[in-house]
């Protein structure tokens, strides 16, 4: 019940000083205070004993130190403090567009383009814990695997199951990016964010690519485009009339001016991965150059522990005054 950390007014604490001074007082007020009688003997009188009605006529003495002492305490103000960090967090709304056409499993990465994409993209999900994400996939059509979401465990799943051939082949990266405006255009997120990520040029769907991106930019839509491959050639798994797997080099065609152009209409920016560390350097750079907006605001509240001293003090000024006129009460 008593316990604090701090007094309002410490300097009033100096007032404690008061009770060696009053204990002083009363020593050498209470040594005069009793008269002297000459007896020719004390024989008669015995032995002079502490009575109870001796030790009570004292402890009113004894209470006005207490009494004293509890409300210098009490002007002191002694109090508690407790401090609350209130935080709040601004996510921004990310949607994963990828590529998942059948050039995605060229092996320039370990172990295919694909596969390290996800990797890559797995990492990034898991280190945006204050964003909402959404995860679309593209090749000759569009659809969207993941809408925006927190629950970024459920994204890592879901984008682990990604994988070549579940829709048509083909490259529209059009309708990928129209795909993923569609699903962060209504957000309420003050910052809106499209990360494009293919490895070819736009060559099906009904929305050019430089359509798309002027309608993400109509909605305040940021597009971080990647193009992934390395230059000149890449070796891609083929299989012979006999079934044996084997690899064949093919051209690495990246249609980097239509990226490059959907960034700068965006307010984005072009980066171009041609390995696996490359493409790690791409998510983080993005990363930093999307950071969450947090704001942290301390509360402090303070208590007032001097109501116990106060009360206490008065319950023993009344004790001492009902003891000082019934049994503790002197006589002349």
């Amino acid at each position: 019940m008593f316990e604090f950390t701090q007094f309002a007014y410490p300097n009033r604490l100096w007032l404690l000083i008061v009770l060696p001074l009053l204990g002083v007082w009363y020593f050498f007020k209470l040594k005069g205070y009793n008269p002297a009688l000459k007896f020719s003997t004390l024989e008669g009188f015995g032995a002079e004993r502490m009575t109870f009605r001796k030790f009570i006529a004292y402890v009113p003495l004894v209470l006005n130190f207490f009494v004293i002492g509890l409300l210098i305490i009490a002007i002191a103000r002694p109090q508690t403090t407790s401090e609350n960090e209130k935080t709040e967090k601004e996510g921004i709304d990310i949607v994963l567009s990828m590529d998942i056409s059948g050039s995605m499993e060229a092996c320039d990465f370990k172990p295919n383009r694909l596969e390290a994409a996800k990797n890559v993209a797995s990492e990034f999900i898991q280190a945006r814990e204050n964003d909402r994400m959404g995860i679309v996939l593209f090749a000759g059509e569009s659809f969207t695997q993941c809408p925006l979401t927190s629950d970024h465990p459920t994204l890592v799943n879901l984008m682990s199951q990604v994988k070549n051939g579940i829709i048509e082949d083909g490259t529209a990266i059009g309708l990928g990016l129209a795909n993923a405006v569609a699903r962060i255009k209504n957000s309420s997120a003050k910052s809106k964010v499209i990360i494009l990520l293919t490895d070819g040029m736009n060559n099906c769907g009904e929305i050019e690519p430089i359509t798309a991106a002027e309608i993400a930019a109509n909605y305040g839509i940021r597009v971080y485009t990647i193009g992934v491959g390395t230059n000149g050639e890449a070796p891609y798994p083929m299989v012979d009339a006999w079934g044996r797997k084997f690899y064949q080099n093919v051209p690495v065609e990246i249609d980097e001016s239509t990226l490059t152009k959907i960034s700068q209409i965006t307010d984005g920016k072009y980066f171009r991965a041609t390995n696996n560390q490359a493409l790690k350097d791409i998510y983080s750079q993005i990363d930093k150059l999307e950071k969450t907006k947090m704001e942290s605001m301390t509360i402090s509240h303070v208590n007032e522990k001097f109501y116990p001293f106060l009360v206490l003090a008065l319950v023993l000024l009344a004790l001492k005054i009902i003891l000082r006129y019934t049994i503790g009460r002197i006589l002349p």
